[in-house]
């Protein structure tokens, strides 16, 4: 049987050393606060943004919520962002993803101050995480690290495959297992000898976008499975990018669908909204 990577587990253990933390700052009177937007009222947002409030709560950041009309314009969220940049009482700006199509989701990131980038994906943060300098870490590749990690798992001098290549997930994850001296290989849809690649791999991270795609074909037998994917099956199921029942035997360690990396993210950028004092 292999070891069960339990992100329910891990992401309630980091919660609790943040309110702890959090408590400690109160003590000095420094009070972190997140303000989160949201334009329109797409449902997974809805479930997602309703997550991070229970999340600030429960570790005692406060939270500023503006939920946005969907016919909101490009200009008036750019006000409220410029706005919240200048503000010296929040600390973190999320605006949720995916936006309505007339608004450019890249100005908007641009937009959002990088100290107050607690999602990670402005440019400068992405560039500091490149070169090794301080800023904030994309919510789920730095998840995924947490889950090596307090699991046990060695990351250094490994071969490490990331398949993958988003901005919000395969480039950040490559970055940060190289940062941690893994022998890294990102594949992609161009990739040839996809299986080839991705059997020389002791730690294999799928965000594809695929359901099941993931067979032991894939995968040497011994491996470390981080499965990224989230998706709803024909019979109404939750699943990731792996075929978890497939290659579950054939490997030393796996995270499940749902209840892996997916409970990470928002752990990770609870983590972020602390952090945010330092930076």
């Amino acid at each position: 049987m292999p070891q069960i990577i339990d992100g329910k587990k891990i992401s309630a253990a980091i919660k609790e050393e943040l309110k702890v933390k959090v408590e400690e700052l109160k003590k000095q009177n420094i009070e972190i606060t997140l303000a989160v937007i949201q334009v329109g009222n797409d449902p997974a947002s809805c479930v997602y943004v309703r997550n991070k409030k229970k999340a600030c709560e429960f570790i005692g950041i406060k939270s500023l919520s503006y939920e946005l009309e969907e016919t909101t314009t490009e200009e008036e969220l750019i006000k409220l962002v410029e706005e919240l940049n200048e503000r010296d009482d929040v600390n973190g700006i999320l605006v949720q993803l995916p936006l309505p199509k007339h608004i450019d989701e890249d100005k908007i990131i641009m937009t959002i101050s990088p100290k107050k980038d607690v999602d990670g994906f402005h440019p400068m943060n992405v560039g500091a995480l490149n070169i090794g300098q301080p800023g904030f870490v994309s919510c789920t590749p730095a998840g995924v690290i947490q889950l090596l990690k307090r699991s046990n798992i060695d990351i250094e001098g490994k071969e490490c495959v990331v398949i993958g290549r988003s901005n919000i997930v395969g480039k950040p994850m490559g970055a940060l297992l190289l940062k941690e001296n893994g022998t890294v290989t990102i594949c992609h849809s161009r990739t040839k000898d996809l299986k080839e690649v991705t059997k020389r791999a002791d730690i294999l991270v799928v965000a594809i976008g695929k359901p099941r795609f993931i067979t032991k074909d894939y995968v040497k037998e011994g491996a470390v499975i981080i499965d990224v994917g989230m998706h709803r099956g024909e019979d109404n199921k939750l699943c990731g990018d792996v075929d978890y029942n497939d290659v579950a035997d054939h490997v030393s360690a796996i995270t499940p669908v749902p209840g892996g990396v997916g409970p990470m993210t928002i752990a990770m950028l609870m983590n972020n909204c602390v952090e945010s004092i330092n930076l």
